[in-house]
């Protein structure tokens, strides 16, 4: 029998950061996703087990100022895309909102550090959950493209065939012969 999960990435992370840092001792307070302060000194040689320990879960520790924004910008980013009630405004505004700045000066940063647009990454974000909807759920492109935040289906499906280079109709077809194909050998 073949089971499909759905990710809360957001409460997933911040699980696995918690049982880390506890089971390590440390003594830490949460200021926000993908942030937290301990409340005591920690030696460089910790910070570096720490960092190993959160690596085996494809955690990073990140340390310039830059690329600490960029990592902002993505929590915001997955945040959003992820959020189970759409936005009623831009997202160029919700992320200069939720960071405090100007969209430009975090557009630049972004672009500078990961070589890529804020556009771009948002819409490899929502393709990547549009596949993993279709995938685990019943939902149809319709109630997909609503809660993705996309104005029409037509949008929708432009994107995932820019991004994947099938259609969501065939993504589907293939998730589908998928399926009937594990149920058979079971």
């Amino acid at each position: 029998m073949k089971i499909y999960l759905k990710f809360d990435y957001v409460q997933l992370t911040k699980k696995i950061v918690q049982e880390k840092l506890s089971e390590l001792g440390y003594k830490y307070n949460f200021i926000g996703f993908g942030e937290f302060n301990f409340l005591e000194k920690v030696p460089s040689a910790k910070i570096e087990e720490l960092t190993t320990t959160f690596r085996e879960y494809g955690i990073e520790i990140v340390e310039s100022q830059k690329s600490v924004l960029v990592q902002k910008i993505k929590d915001a980013i997955v945040e959003m895309v992820h959020s189970e009630t759409p936005l009623n405004i831009k997202s160029s505004v919700y992320i200069a909102d939720k960071l405090n700045l100007s969209y430009a000066y975090l557009s630049n940063v972004f672009s500078e550090v990961t070589y890529t647009s804020i556009e771009n990454f948002i819409i490899i974000q929502k393709i990547e959950l549009a596949k993993q909807l279709m995938i685990n759920t019943p939902l149809n492109l319709t109630e997909i493209s609503i809660q993705l935040n996309y104005s029409s289906v037509a949008h929708l499906s432009t994107q995932f065939k820019n991004m994947t280079g099938m259609t969501p109709s065939s993504f589907q077809k293939i998730i589908l012969k998928r399926r009937e194909l594990s149920n058979k050998k079971q």
